[in-house]
């Protein structure tokens, strides 16, 4: 029991000292793998069970399953100011009118949003969905929260190709006060909301301490049933969101 115990120590140390090694790295690009970040970026477009395959890769060799590289994080934000930037240069009248909707994509949009939902996901699978041990010596696990993080931007990044880069190009037919626009709106949404909530479901299930993971799916169902009276209605999510950034 020796071993177990001293192991069980070092692991919860490595964990609380976690966060501050990711915060030191982002100032140091040297440290962080772009190319395996693009790779992974990659995987979770064309192959997202490959994507989280590696996950239980990094728990062997970094005895946690959180990423300790913000590469990913880093990425992310440099393109969603970029694309902001870009729909501001479409859309918006002022410079700083287009700052403030750059920093609210990255800041608000992407990194507060995605904590709160990161804290939701996580106290949901600790609290509801983690299997109880059948072996009192059993160690029993917990879902970190800066992996419910990477789960949300992992999830995170399809629809960012879909709902920035993707509807920035079909603005011009989305934009239209017609059915054909409202229908192809509503599937544009709908198709990146459900992938964000698959690929979550997929970040959960691949902990294997968990069950009944399945949950994470049920928003998808909610988006079926609400699709067909959006488009009926002829409600545009593309116009109601740009209403809303540029009024």
């Amino acid at each position: 029991m020796l071993p177990t115990t001293t192991n069980g120590g070092k692991r919860s140390a490595s964990q609380r000292s976690g966060l501050p090694l990711y915060l030191r790295r982002i100032i140091r690009p040297k440290q962080m793998d772009f190319e395996y970040t693009f790779w992974l970026m990659q995987q979770l477009c064309i192959s997202p069970k490959t994507a989280y395959r590696h996950t239980s890769y990094h728990k062997q060799t970094k005895n946690q399953w959180a990423r300790d590289d913000p590469a990913f994080v880093v990425i992310c934000c440099l393109l969603l100011a970029v694309a902001a930037a870009a729909y501001c240069a479409t859309f918006s009248d002022g410079l700083w009118h287009s700052v403030l909707t750059v920093l609210s994509a990255v800041v608000v949009d992407f990194l507060l949003i995605g904590m709160a939902i990161a804290t939701a996901g996580w106290f949901l699978a600790n609290k509801f969905l983690r299997k109880r041990t059948l072996h009192s010596h059993a160690i029993e696990q917990h879902v970190e929260w800066m992996y419910a993080f990477d789960v949300h931007c992992n999830s995170y990044f399809p629809l960012f190709l879909l709902l920035y880069v993707l509807q920035l190009l079909l603005a011009p037919l989305l934009l239209w006060r017609s059915l054909v626009a409202a229908l192809l709106s509503n599937a544009l949404y709908a198709a990146a909301l459900g992938y964000y909530h698959y690929l979550s479901f997929l970040g959960y299930s691949a902990l294997p301490f968990l069950e009944h993971t399945e949950v994470f799916l049920w928003p998808i169902a909610l988006i079926l049933v609400v699709l067909p009276f959006a488009v009926l209605t002829g409600f545009s999510p593309t116009r109601f969101t740009l209403n809303i950034y540029f009024g």
